[in-house]
């Protein structure tokens, strides 16, 4: 049984750590590292004590025979050579997304900035920003070389190079939501509750039930469109370049820097310096709405609680939804309409998410755990239909709390 002090790593350090405080984190560590030799080389200097001989190793919140069932799920996963990188694959990937990157600046140069060309290019580099998002996310969970300093490279220049933001930043960030989904105070993803938005039935009745109220959440179905798809990008921007200069990532500041740099090189002489910056901002937005909806469509609807120190599969896939399969939702979600399989298996590459579905429906099959998938446009209307729900078990937790207060007062 691995400790939970032995799980940071390059992952997220002591914030994934903590998540996993008296907890058995063997799934996670073996879920996150690549090279487990190197890392357990410095596992000893960080035990703190062992359990006594006759104290359980199990922990009784889980469920022994599925913990027992994953692991060799798990076993099987890494013998049909599913956590092994197709090279060609990602290497396709970014020269689609260069290509991208290029067109949308050629559009311009060669068609001038008439509203015609200035829509396909906008289109172009929102694309290009978008999929270049998800080929740092690949990057991010070490899944596109077999070595951790090649990923953490490339890493580097697909995220800061391409997209102006810090590696590091991202990946002390997911590592969080990764090791805890929608587990409130543990996963970052979800920090919005409950100062922006209501979430989880749990929570939000809590919320009600103690009056606590920072935000109309019985209409958080209707701000929810002038706040989180346009803000997110915007702001990530911004913040990462506090990390930056924070942690004094000065390899990460060069690199950034060139992104800014090779924007205003190329676009200011075609939109002079006011429109270069309203166009960089511009695009944020757009990545950022797109960006909101493909992450959200997977988590928002679903489970949201405290850590109640559950097994790693069942805590992922109540967690987690699927949305169906098809070669537009693959490319257009960065294949993480295969979100139950990148959560179990976060080091899979994505080309082989396909390959261990059935496997994964027929351990859920074998106890009794829904798998959920769903078309892409009912997964969009669950982000609404699950904030709305959640916003009236708020609503109505506080009306009762308000009832029975008057009681009291009248007695």
């Amino acid at each position: 049984m691995t400790s939970a002090s032995s799980t940071g790593g390059t992952r997220g350090g002591a914030r994934v750590i903590s998540s996993y405080a008296g907890q058995d984190a063997t799934d996670p560590f073996e879920a996150f590292h690549i090279d487990k030799g190197l890392v357990r080389k410095y596992m000893s200097s960080l035990q703190i004590g062992e359990l006594a001989l006759d104290q359980p190793s199990f922990e009784p919140t889980k469920n022994k025979l599925l913990v027992e069932d994953f692991r060799e799920l798990h076993t099987t996963v890494e013998r049909m050579g599913l956590l092994n990188p197709n090279h060609l694959f990602f290497f396709l990937l970014l020269l689609h997304i260069l290509i991208l990157d290029v067109a949308g600046w050629f559009v311009l140069w060669y068609f001038g900035t008439s509203l015609v060309p200035f829509l396909i290019s906008t289109v172009l580099l929102t694309i290009s920003q978008s999929q270049a998002g998800f080929l740092q996310h690949d990057l991010g969970h070490l899944s596109v070389f077999s070595s951790t300093k090649w990923n953490h490279l490339v890493h580097e220049f697909v995220m800061s190079h391409l997209k102006g933001l810090s590696a590091q930043w991202w990946t002390l960030h997911h590592s969080q939501h990764h090791a805890k989904p929608n587990c409130f105070h543990k996963d970052p993803d979800i920090a919005m509750h409950p100062f922006l938005f209501a979430l989880g039935k749990i929570l939000s009745v809590e919320l009600g039930m103690k009056k606590k109220k920072f935000m109309p959440y019985n209409h958080q179905h209707k701000y929810f469109f002038v706040t989180m798809p346009l803000l997110v990008v915007p702001v990530f921007q911004l913040y990462s370049l506090y990390f930056i200069f924070q942690r004094k990532l000065w390899r990460e500041l060069a690199w950034t820097l060139t992104y800014f740099i090779r924007f205003f090189l190329f676009f200011e002489p075609l939109l002079g310096v006011t429109g270069v910056l309203g166009f960089l901002l511009l695009l944020n937005v757009l990545e950022s709405i797109l960006f909101t909806w493909i992450s959200q469509l997977n988590h928002i609807p679903m489970h949201i609680d405290y850590d109640n120190n559950m097994d790693w599969f069942s805590t992922q896939l109540q967690a987690t939804c699927n949305v169906d399969q098809s070669l537009f939702n693959d490319w257009l979600t960065g294949h993480l309409n295969f979100q139950i399989e990148h959560h179990l298996f976060p080091r899979m590459p994505r080309h082989n998410y396909w390959k261990v579905t059935p496997l994964v429906k027929s351990l859920c099959a074998k106890h009794g755990i829904e798998y959920q998938s769903k078309p892409l446009l009912t997964g969009f209307g669950d982000i609404l239909r699950g904030v709305y729900w959640i916003s009236s078990a708020w609503f109505h937790a506080a009306a009762l709390k308000r009832t029975l207060r008057d009681r009291e007062g009248d007695h």
